[in-house]
């Protein structure tokens, strides 16, 4: 097939101002498909090169080149940034371009996959009511209208996991968590917030409005490429949610990247089927339970139970591995019907 993929992000490790944890998952997906045979046109901007600085071997179009399907990475109206007139300070042009695709292609009958990353997309649009169109979204309990497909977890990094070496590493800290405030006070109140006070920790993100939580030692945002050496420092993190994403089971990158590097993801048991993610002797229901558990784990810390729980972690990862999330892509793929009647 010929795909054309459009996402607003970065293919490589990209700048540190911005959200875009989509670089875990984004270039592996585009590697995996061409590796299947397929092949794939880029549809938004090169950030990577405009932006980074960095040129990447893949095919840019900035038109609206034959494709056999069209994928997208929902956009959605940011005011102030996407919604401004084209050429305005500040302004980006993902949603008009995205518009352009959706009136192009999808309009025009070409089959269509929306993975609505960040839950944006309203049950009501009307582009959910044409026939070519499939919307997924990564929970695994979506709402009637979406189908799962989670985010994949690159299998070179599967393969390279090593549970004993993982659990003999010298951990500096009791707790760590990379990402960015949007819409987690809540969990992070109830959970992270309790146990910062009890332990050595680091927070590492966008978080901007912090007077609640003095005692937290917030360092701002760090390279995607730091990553895994934030991870790596610490015995357990937190998988802090958004409402709307604990309500359908829905889990961000944050987890691969966690386990990958032997950091224990501490599951509020908030989380619609945590039981998937992650073993049950790490679900914490409130900020004493998270307490407890950290407390155990470092006591574990270097053990034979440490390692096996880390093994653990890593064994439920597998469902998610990404050769076998691209051929179920491809198959979903497969089965959308040309043609925009609507249903």
């Amino acid at each position: 097939m010929r795909i054309g993929f459009s996402f607003w992000g970065f293919l490589g490790s990209g700048i540190i101002d911005t959200p875009d944890g989509g670089r875990f998952w984004r270039r592996p997906i585009v590697d995996e498909l061409i590796g299947l045979g397929h092949e794939v046109v880029l549809l938004q901007t090169d950030r990577d090169r405009t932006e980074a600085g960095q040129a990447l071997p893949y095919r840019w179009h900035a038109g609206f080149p034959a494709i056999d399907v069209l994928m997208c990475e929902w956009r959605w109206p940011l005011p102030g940034r996407n919604t401004t007139p084209c050429g305005s300070v500040g302004h980006t042009c993902d949603l008009h371009r995205q518009a352009d695709l959706i009136t192009s292609y999808s309009n025009a009958g070409v089959p269509t996959l929306i993975w609505d990353t960040d839950r944006q997309l309203p049950t009501d649009a009307s582009l959910r009511q044409l026939q070519n169109v499939l919307v997924c979204e990564p929970g695994l309990a979506p709402p009637p209208g979406s189908v799962s497909l989670p985010t994949p977890v690159p299998d070179h990094l599967l393969d390279a996991a090593d549970p004993a070496e993982l659990a003999a590493r010298t951990r500096r800290l009791a707790l760590a968590y990379v990402g960015n405030q949007y819409d987690r006070d809540g969990d992070f109140a109830a959970f992270f917030a309790p146990a910062a006070a009890r332990f050595p920790h680091q927070v590492a993100g966008k978080w901007t409005q912090t007077s609640r939580w003095p005692w937290v030692n917030f360092t701002g945002r760090c390279a995607f490429s730091q990553t895994r050496a934030v991870y790596l420092t610490a015995t357990t993190t937190i998988l802090l949610n958004r409402p709307r994403y604990s309500r359908v089971g829905h889990v961000s990158q944050r987890l691969g990247e966690a386990v990958l590097a032997g950091c224990l993801p501490l599951t509020p048991t908030s989380l619609a089927c945590a039981d998937v993610y992650t073993p049950s002797a790490l679900h914490v229901a409130d900020g004493a339970e998270t307490v407890e558990r950290i407390t155990w784990a470092q006591r574990i810390a270097g053990s034979r139970e440490h390692e096996e729980l880390i093994e653990a972690c890593l064994l439920l990862l597998e469902p998610f591995r990404l050769s076998a999330w691209a051929r179920r892509l491809t198959q979903l793929m497969t089965t959308i019907p040309t043609g925009s009647e609507r249903t």
